[in-house]
C-alpha cells in the first residue's frame, strides 16, 4: 500500500541577534526548524511527509488544485496567512495571482484534509499578526479565530482533559497526558466535536478539536507541535506518535 502524503506548512524561522562585546559588536543569522519531534514520529509510519518551511511558502505553496490535490493533507503550524496568500509576484511585482487561502477552501470541500497548529503565528497569533481571521481557511476550520492575541501562556503547565476519549484520534491512547505550556484561545463552531480541553481552572480553553467541510475534515490543535508550548516530556512520551498517527489516519480516512 502506498504512504499517504503530508504537507507541512510552517514551523521554521530565522532569527537575527547583535553581540556586544565592550567596545565592539558583530551580527550573527541563525536558521531553526521547530517540527523535528513530528518529523521523527512519522518515520517508518504509513504517512510520507513533505515539509515545506515557512520561508518557502510564499512562493512554492500550491497555487492549482491539482498541485494541492497531490496531498492527502495539509497541516499549518506557525505560519501567517500572508505567507500563503501574497505571492512574491503579488507582493514584489503588482500582479495577480491566485488566492491559495480560497484554493484551500474549495480543496477541503472537495475531499482534502487540513489542520492547524497552535504557535505565535497560527489562528490569529502574537498581537494579532497571524491574521487567519475571516480568511476562507477559518471557514472551514472546526474553530474561530478571536480578533486579538490569542495566546494563553500557562508558564505553571497544563495538563489537558480528554472529553471524548472514544474518538478515533485519541482512542487508546492513556493518560495522564504531559503538560503543555501554552495554547491559542479559540471558539469552537457548533457541530465540532471538542475532543480534549484544558482544565476548567486554568480557562477550559479547547486543545484537540475536530469537524468537517464538506466532503473534507478539518482538525484544530491549539498548541505547538514540539517546544515551546508543547515540553520536551510530551514530545518524548509514547502518546505523542500515537496521536499525531491517529489525527492523520482519521483526517485522510477514505482517501
Amino acid at each position: 500500500m502506498s504512504k499517504k502524503k503530508v504537507l507541512l506548512v510552517g514551523e521554521s524561522w530565522i532569527s537575527s541577534a547583535t553581540h556586544y562585546k565592550g567596545f565592539d559588536h558583530f551580527n550573527s543569522v541563525t536558521f531553526h526548524l521547530g517540527a523535528e519531534p513530528l518529523v521523527a514520529a512519522l518515520k517508518d509510519s504509513p504517512f510520507d511527509l513533505t515539509y515545506m518551511t515557512g520561508h518557502e511558502a510564499p512562493e512554492k505553496f500550491p497555487a492549482a488544485k491539482e498541485a494541492l490535490s497531490a496531498y492527502d493533507a495539509v497541516l499549518l503550524s506557525d505560519i501567517g496567512a500572508n505567507s500563503i496568500l501574497l505571492h512574491p509576484d503579488v507582493w514584489l511585482r503588482s500582479k495577480t495571482f491566485p488566492n491559495r487561502l480560497k484554493l484551500m477552501r474549495e480543496w477541503v470541500g472537495q475531499g482534502g484534509s487540513l489542520a492547524m497548529i497552535g504557535g505565535y503565528l497560527s489562528f490569529q497569533g502574537i498581537d494579532g499578526r497571524a491574521r487567519w481571521r475571516a480568511t476562507a481557511v477559518e471557514e472551514v476550520l472546526p474553530v474561530e479565530c478571536l480578533p486579538y492575541d490569542d495566546r494563553v501562556e500557562m508558564p505553571e503547565g497544563a495538563i489537558a482533559e480528554v472529553k471524548l476519549p472514544q474518538h478515533p484520534i485519541v482512542s487508546g491512547i492513556e493518560g495522564p497526558w504531559p503538560f503543555v505550556l501554552g495554547v491559542n484561545e479559540v471558539k469552537p463552531k457548533p457541530d465540532a466535536d471538542i475532543i480534549a480541553t484544558l482544565p476548567a481552572d486554568q480557562g477550559g480553553h479547547p486543545l484537540l478539536v475536530a469537524g468537517t467541510y464538506g466532503n473534507g475534515r478539518t482538525v484544530a490543535w491549539t498548541s505547538d507541535i514540539g517546544p515551546h508550548w508543547l515540553s520536551p516530556e510530551f514530545c518524548a512520551w509514547n502518546g505523542y506518535r500515537r496521536l499525531w498517527l491517529q489525527m492523520l489516519g482519521w483526517m485522510t480516512a477514505g482517501r
